[in-house]
């Protein structure tokens, strides 16, 4: 420990990120991006952003964007908090609404492992409720509970199990916390769920999140936004602008509304990714391995007669990278990204070598 460090950084434990490989010609199916890019759209806004007005300051309040993704979900702008990349937006929603003393923050042991990180960070307790054996999600487990939590926390789809909840399911659990924010972590839900924000006039209690990396395919822009009642976002704007008062750049809020406004591409990629998943889900199957039931662009697998480990250790010797989580109760899965329709059928035909 340095002398230099504040008291609690020595007992952190940063979150790790999906390997960013320096290889060449590795198929990468770790880190859940798009196969097939950005709307070009966006791309050509930011080419048309890339000028002199570099030079000045991005509107702080990236109105622009706050006013597309109102528009596209049927809210106000001014329930729209915008920031760099969803894991921002988390940070700010855990500093701002879930600091409750010695309360607990209720949340799935098996999910985006960001949230204990966060809750480490600002020093939250946090309160694990095991997942049913079959991965789900169960509402009974976060209702007539002893103690009020700090809040709850879930991703829908989960992470990285790719299981989801129904909405009805979700109303239940804020219906029955009505004085703690329920936040629902959406990264994925644009490949199969039903986004929470249509219960947010009913539940005002419910926090969304979104992330432009997964189903918009502009992970390397880092944009994400929560959605939310205006009473719940003016705290978090508070906690933002106490920070960062220019979290997006123009860039990155040109690219974001362009994509936003390019409907029927985003439909089609979507839809791909969909189809891709259903296929490398059934072949998948066929060679031996058990599936998990996906609604997010990555499926969560494990095969009975090989260790997860080594399969991934043997994957990525024949050029091709999946995600391992050395983790209690999942560390016999692989986290496979879905790729193009020809990526799977490379990964397919690759383990289908590896477990004869």
């Amino acid at each position: 420990m340095s002398r230099y460090w504040s008291q609690h950084v020595a007992g952190l434990t940063p979150y790790t990120p999906g390997e960013q490989p320096k290889i060449e010609r590795l198929l990468k199916l770790n880190t859940n991006e798009h196969p097939y890019g950005p709307s070009p759209r966006a791309l050509e806004a930011i080419r048309n952003g890339a000028g002199d007005e570099l030079r000045l300051y991005p509107d702080n309040e990236s109105t622009a964007l706050r006013k597309a993704v109102a528009e596209y979900y049927g809210v106000a702008p001014e329930q729209v908090m915008p920031g760099n990349g969803s894991d921002e937006v988390l940070a700010h929603v855990f500093n701002a609404l879930f600091r409750h003393g010695d309360r607990p923050l209720l949340m799935p042991d098996i999910t985006y492992s960001f949230y204990k990180t966060y809750c480490k960070l600002f020093d939250i307790p946090a309160k694990l409720v095991p997942l049913a054996d079959d991965f789900s999600i169960c509402p009974d487990d976060y209702l007539n509970l002893s103690e009020q939590p700090a809040g709850i926390i879930f991703a829908n789809p989960n992470a990285p199990t790719g299981m989801a909840l129904e909405l009805e399911q979700i109303e239940r659990i804020a219906r029955g916390n009505p004085d703690v924010a329920v936040v629902v972590d959406e990264a994925y839900v644009d490949f199969g769920a039903k986004t929470a924000i249509s219960l947010i006039d009913r539940c005002p209690n419910i926090v969304v999140i979104h992330t432009f990396s997964k189903s918009r395919a502009l992970a390397g822009m880092r944009v994400g936004y929560g959605v939310a009642s205006r009473e719940i976002v003016e705290g978090l704007l508070r906690v933002k602008d106490s920070f960062n008062s220019y979290p997006l750049d123009k860039l990155a809020i040109a690219a974001a509304v362009a994509s936003m406004e390019d409907r029927d591409y985003f439909a089609a990629q979507t839809q791909k990714v969909v189809q891709a998943r259903e296929y490398l889900s059934k072949e998948l199957e066929t060679i031996g391995f058990k599936v998990l039931p996906s609604k997010a662009n990555f499926v969560f697998a494990s095969h009975p007669g090989h260790d997860a480990a080594k399969l991934a250790a043997e994957l990525r010797k024949q050029g091709v990278l999946v995600r391992h989580f050395q983790a209690p109760r999942i560390d016999q899965f692989l986290r496979i990204t879905v790729g193009t329709r020809e990526d799977c059928e490379r990964l397919c035909n690759t383990l289908s070598e590896i477990t004869q």
